[in-house]
């Protein structure tokens, strides 16, 4: 394992305040920030670390679609690359570090490496990915897929930025790109050219601070089963005058759906299983409802998560079976419409284990642990580039004004990353 002295990692520290303050300034949109994909907070955020990266003496390029590719050369410019980074789009009014701690921390690993004298083999190439955030375009992981030709040929005309309503390809060229490559399915980075990729990131959750550790290392990308727009349809009644079993009530069934579902996942999470399962949306129609009405169409989400994908497809089969059972019984018709699938995205064991022992190496205290979260970091794991997260500990959650990332945590972050990194390259 490589080391590095306290100095050069103290230069990367300093990089990584600097950039955070820049970032916020740039796109500060009270009461937090905000950085549409394709729009103008996103684009200041990419200006701001390619400047940061041309000041550290890094190659610096933007593909056609926008992704912000800064590379520190390596000696054997053949060999496949180091790979870091993440996406610096965000919610709106949403916070400074999901995505943007990323790019960051991969610019202050190249800086620290640079203050250390390394001189490595084979390239450390930083990614600024676009369009990560779902609430912009209704399309998961968009700017990493994209990059390697995976997202469906049509998205630059069917995909619409949910605040404008102009359509994906509308949006690129406004800023300066070309939807063509989404068009024609091409890859503008071969998965090929990689050796590894690493993407650091804020935990969205409490576990960290609640376990008084500064990082996590991730076990794996939880993958995902939605059902989005699921309907209950039932009849509209008076309230007072319609008996029970004569009662199609799609709120009551529903509900039931909903119990049958936790009830499941419970006795499923005690049998170790790893899951986790939301409704978002739960409403009646608004035109429609009211206090003295029985609901005669409900409508809601489903939110299935984990890390197992038999365990998925095996609760989606489980869901249509209880949803005919249900609907059968209270006299309701479940159209669980159109689903999102993402497949689970196990991290690599070797790159764990290397992060693991940096840690140790650093006397960095840190945990293993799932994300619930989706990352851009699964599109890499998915081709089959050895893909690994680090968590940093972050008060008061995710995708909200209040996130909270201390410098230390970045320093602690930064002693395990660096040395891993230098290994790597080496």
């Amino acid at each position: 394992m490589r080391s590095l002295p306290d100095h050069a990692l103290a230069t990367g520290l300093d990089l990584a305040r600097d950039l955070f303050e820049r970032l916020r300034a740039a796109s500060l949109d009270p009461p937090g920030v905000t950085r549409a994909s394709y729009g103008a907070g996103e684009r200041a955020a990419h200006a701001i670390v390619a400047d940061a990266a041309r000041g550290l003496g890094l190659e610096v390029s933007a593909d056609a679609i926008g992704t912000l590719h800064m590379r520190l050369p390596g000696r054997d410019r053949a060999m496949p690359a180091v790979a870091m980074g993440s996406h610096l789009d965000s919610v709106p009014h949403g916070g400074n570090f999901d995505g943007a701690a990323g790019v960051v921390l991969g610019l202050a690993v190249a800086a620290a490496l640079r203050a250390g004298g390394l001189a490595p083999r084979r390239d450390l190439l930083v990614l600024g990915i676009r369009a990560e955030e779902m609430c912009w375009f209704p399309a998961h992981y968009l700017g990493s897929r994209a990059l390697f030709g995976l997202l469906p040929r049509e998205a630059p005309d069917m995909l619409r930025r949910a605040d404008t309503g102009r359509t994906l390809a509308e949006h690129m060229v406004d800023e300066g790109f070309d939807p063509a490559p989404i068009r024609e399915g091409r890859a503008l980075l071969d998965p090929d050219s990689l050796a590894c990729f690493i993407e650091p990131h804020i935990e969205q959750g409490p576990v960290l601070v609640e376990e008084a550790l500064p990082i996590a290392i991730v076990s794996g990308i939880r993958g995902s089963l939605r059902y989005p727009r699921a309907v209950a349809h039932g009849a509209h009644a008076h309230a007072g005058a319609v008996p029970r079993t004569h009662r199609r009530d799609a709120a009551m069934a529903a509900v039931m759906l909903l119990a049958a579902l936790d009830a499941r996942w419970a006795m499923l999470e005690d049998g170790g299983a790893d899951l986790v399962c939301t409704t978002g949306i739960l409403a009646t129609d608004p035109e429609h409802h009211a206090p003295t009405k029985v609901p005669g169409t409900l409508r809601f989400s489903l939110d299935i998560r984990s890390e197992d994908a038999a365990l998925l497809a095996e609760l989606d089969r489980w869901l249509a079976l209880e949803a005919l059972r249900i609907g059968g019984a209270r006299g309701v018709a479940f159209d669980l419409g159109p689903p999102t699938h993402a497949a689970p995205a196990p991290m690599d064991e070797a790159l764990r284990a290397l992060l693991m022992r940096a840690a140790g190496t650093a006397g960095v205290p840190v945990r293993e642990m799932a994300s619930g979260a989706g990352h851009d970091c699964a599109t890499f794991a998915g081709l089959g580039v050895p893909s690994a997260m680090l968590f940093l500990r972050n008060a008061n959650g995710s995708h909200n004004p209040e996130e909270a990332l201390d410098m230390a945590d970045v320093g602690a972050a930064l002693a395990v990353l660096a040395p891993t990194v230098a290994s790597l390259l080496d």
